[in-house]
């Protein structure tokens, strides 16, 4: 019958011209990181697709819908790998177009990348699909929008045969745009931010401003949960936590009340933004969406953006907030970040909080604490954890990892 594989298709990968082959190799590299706990016999380009062969049994159908969560993949397919051979690749049909489940019609659609083989593609839809009208003599063939479409790939001294596939996240693959720095609270919105950069090709570092020690260190775990959610699929090889409850407390002390969350977002994106020099990271990512609350709004974004010289991204500032729970579920953050959790966004909130931020009240709030000495106090304090990722590197100015910078997960 033949074994079982997984194909791989690409689409703006497919459009790079010349960097092509870059584009695929940094996909190649990422889906074995992501398939690290299968068995891989091989992962090898072929023909416009990535080929992902499995040396146990079962694997690829276990690899299946791990392998369309990986950034950069538009479609994974399930597919019987047989010889040039038409009773076994018929057969191989057979079988592939029972695995769709319930249909009324279907196709053939044959495709062969050498012109070695003496069969066309047009002789290949009928053969093929000779035997399957015989074997499903209830089902009609239909060209245009059929239910079920079964795909006969032949490759050099291969046939490829699939019906079952699945669509990917598309976009690019992580480690071909570069690094940014995240703000990663425990909430529902960052960690989605975090992931649509990670889908875009950005090796995303993120930054999370725990309340502690005013708080309890619980949004730290549930932030590492959120990690490990995103994995292996989405690569995060370091998260910085900045213990900032302390800061805030002075904040609120010396501050007007209505202007404590812009002194608190400001000194988080200066403290980021040092952090990037020391990554390499060329922008900030953050979750906001307009209006969504206070310190949202265009006058209390732009007070804030001006502290940093870095570009801020805000992927989600057009969405609603149904949009970001529903992308939050579909990638397996959302009921981490639904449970309870004392954290810097909870910590020291004014009753009315400035929604509409005059820059002189601003810089008048900013010059009644000592911003310098705190971001530098922040940055010589920070904590950090690493993860296992390929496409993350180590910066050379905090290569020495330190085992009791954060509790035991």
């Amino acid at each position: 019958m033949g074994s079982r594989v997984c194909l791989v298709h690409y689409h703006e990968i497919g459009l790079k011209g010349k960097n092509r082959a870059r584009f695929e190799h940094i996909l190649m590299d990422n889906l074995k990181a992501a398939l690290a706990a299968f068995s891989v016999a091989t992962i090898v380009r072929i023909s416009g697709h990535i080929l992902v062969t499995f040396s146990v049994s079962g694997q690829a159908e276990e690899a299946y819908p791990l392998i369309a969560r990986v950034p950069g993949v538009a479609r994974v397919s399930l597919a019987f790998h047989t010889n040039r051979e038409p009773h076994e690749y018929c057969a191989a049909a057979v079988r592939a177009l029972a695995e769709v489940g319930e249909f009324a019609s279907f196709k053939v659609a044959a495709k062969r990348s050498n012109t070695d083989y003496e069969l066309t593609s047009i002789d290949l839809n009928r053969q093929v699909g000779e035997v399957l009208c015989e074997a499903y003599p209830d089902k009609k063939v239909q060209m245009h929008d059929p239910d079920a479409t079964v795909h006969v790939l032949v490759v050099q001294g291969s046939v490829y045969v699939y019906a079952r596939s699945e669509r990917g996240v598309g976009g690019l693959p992580q480690g071909s745009a570069g690094k940014v720095m995240t703000l990663l609270s425990s909430g529902i919105d960052s960690p989605v931010a975090t992931w649509m950069l990670a889908r875009r090709g950005a090796v995303p570092v993120p930054v999370h401003f725990s309340g502690r020690p005013q708080t309890a260190d619980t949004s730290e775990f549930l932030v590492r949960d959120i990690v490990d959610a995103m994995a292996p699929a989405v690569q995060i090889g370091r998260l910085y936590v900045v213990p900032f409850g302390d800061c805030q407390r002075e904040i609120s002390l010396a501050c007007p009340a209505s202007l404590r969350v812009i002194m608190y977002r400001r000194i988080m994106y200066s403290v980021v933004e040092r952090l990037a020099g020391l990554e390499g990271a060329k922008a900030i990512v953050t979750g906001e969406s307009l209006g969504q609350v206070a310190s949202q709004t265009l006058e209390n974004i732009m007070a804030v953006n001006e502290v940093v010289e870095l570009p801020v991204f805000r992927p989600l500032i057009g969405s609603d907030k149904q949009e970001i729970i529903a992308r939050a579920k579909e990638i397996g953050t959302y009921d981490i970040s639904t449970q309870d959790a004392p954290d810097c966004c909870t910590l020291f909130m004014p009753r009315r909080p400035e929604t509409h931020a005059k820059l002189d009240a601003v810089h008048e709030a900013w010059d009644m604490f000592d911003h310098d000495a705190m971001i530098d106090r922040l940055v010589e304090n920070v904590e950090y954890v690493d993860f296992h990722s390929p496409c993350y590197r180590v910066p050379k100015a905090l290569s020495v990892h330190h085992d009791d910078l954060m509790p035991a997960h």
